[in-house]
Order: C-alpha cells, then sequence, then structure tokens
C-alpha cells in the first residue's frame, strides 16, 4: 500500500451531505497507486458515523474507525495506527484544500519525510480579523519555533508513516486523553508535531496549496476567537518549556 489518506471525522454531518467523501473517492480512483481511505471518527454526536459507515460499506477501499472523543489528534492518531499506507496524509473533512492538491506534494515524496500544504496568507474566506491574527500567531510562533515554516496550521499533511509513529505518541496530548474532552477542541498538535519531526532529524518540506474556506459544520465557530488563540499560544509556549526541560527524548 503507498497511501493512506485520513480523514478525522468529528460532527461533520453537514460536509458530508455536500458530498465531499464522492470527491475524494473520484479523485483516488484515478490514480496509479494502491491506496485506502480511513475515516476516523472522534466520536461524534450527530449523523456522522452513520453516513461515514454507509459510505465505507459500498467501497472496499474505505474504512471507518469509531472511537471515543479525544480531539483531533486522537482521531489523526487512530488513524494512522491503523493505517498500512507507506505514506499518510491527513486531510480535513471539509476539503477547504481539494483532495486534488495531493498532485503538488507527491513530486516532492521520494526526498523529503514530510510534505505539507501551505494557505500562504492569504486564505480565502477568512475576515480581516482572522488574517491578522494569523500574521500576529506565525510572527509569535516563529521566534519560538520552526521559522522557516510559513503555514503550521493547514490541514493537509502528508508524512511516511514511520514518522507519525514515532512522533505522534510523544505529543502532549498523547499523554493526557484520559481526560474527558467536551465539544470541539482546538490544539496545536500540528506546531509540537512538525516541531519534534524537525528535532528528530525528519525533513519537511512546504507546498503551496489552495485554501478556502468551505466548512459547513458549526463545530468550534462558536468558540470566541480570542479564547481559541489565547489557547493556541499558550500551548506553543508549553512545547517550548517542554523542550527546555528535556520531555522529549
Amino acid at each position: 500500500m503507498f497511501l493512506s489518506i485520513i480523514i478525522p471525522c468529528y460532527n461533520e454531518e453537514e460536509n458530508l451531505k455536500r458530498g465531499v467523501l464522492d470527491e475524494v473517492y473520484s479523485y483516488l480512483e484515478s490514480q496509479d497507486y494502491r491506496w485506502e481511505v480511513i475515516i476516523s471518527d472522534d466520536g461524534s454526536t450527530d449523523n456522522s458515523l452513520e453516513i461515514c459507515q454507509k459510505f465505507a460499506d459500498n467501497y472496499e477501499e474505505v474504512r471507518v474507525l469509531a472511537n471515543k472523543h479525544g480531539g483531533k489528534p486522537w482521531a489523526v492518531w487512530k488513524g494512522i495506527d491503523a493505517a498500512e499506507g507507506e505514506w499518510v496524509l491527513f486531510t480535513d473533512m471539509d476539503q477547504s484544500t481539494p483532495i486534488d492538491q495531493l498532485d503538488k506534494l507527491l513530486p516532492y515524496f521520494e526526498e523529503f519525510d514530510l510534505v505539507i500544504g501551505s494557505r500562504g496568507l492569504k486564505r480565502q474566506g477568512f475576515s480581516i480579523v482572522r488574517k491578522t491574527g494569523s500574521r500576529v500567531f506565525k510572527f509569535m510562533r516563529g521566534l519560538l519555533m520552526l521559522p522557516d515554516i510559513t503555514d503550521t496550521q493547514c490541514g493537509f499533511k502528508a508524512m511516511k508513516s514511520k514518522v507519525g509513529e514515532e512522533v505522534f505518541p510523544k505529543l502532549e496530548f498523547m499523554q493526557n486523553i484520559d481526560k474527558e474532552i467536551k465539544g470541539w477542541k482546538v490544539t496545536a498538535f500540528d506546531i509540537e508535531m512538525l516541531f519534534l519531526a524537525k528535532k528528530f532529524g525528519y525533513k519537511i518540506k512546504e507546498i503551496p496549496v489552495i485554501w478556502e474556506d468551505k466548512d459547513a459544520a458549526i463545530k468550534g465557530k462558536n468558540k470566541g476567537y480570542f479564547k481559541e488563540s489565547r489557547e493556541m499560544a499558550e500551548q506553543v509556549f508549553r512545547v517550548k518549556l517542554n523542550d527546555l526541560k528535556g520531555k522529549y527524548v
């Protein structure tokens, strides 16, 4: 198996009704390599799991994992752990970065260990407040870690399976997985993941991809933007502190 596509899913019913899984499958069935799709459900409370399972029943290349609610990093990790591909790509269910952007990443698979999508700074569909906040966050984060990466948060990342298997169990989030999580939770796990991958000597390539906000699900959109930003910043500082304390070995 060459590639495993991992799609985390938490209350994505509205996006699923847009036919996003059909778009993903239509693209993949035209490829000349072996692939699989793993939909990793994060304890959805709407009809997402049932819709995904019904879709998977029609295609042997698609399977669904029904996980407890643990947050996006947990859903991604469960997908990586179950993946059979030499490479894994995780992509958001809303397909704000469409699956065909994989064409831009594939040429770099041979030379690099991680190839990640970048939304740049335009980010079509973002408000002025969010665009400004993204610039501030990038500047602050760059002072502490990963100054050579423009966009750490784009939900379109590919890596060799061995990278995910080494890095994900070391994430701070995984050390607290037994704590109860309610509702949608935004985390900086992408930053910690990339930071650890680079620390362990893996080569990372960042590639510009198309991105337009197509998310039809509510999820965390009703959460205060500034509260969300503060939580993200706090997590970045914790990653830096954990490294200074020698916790990443």
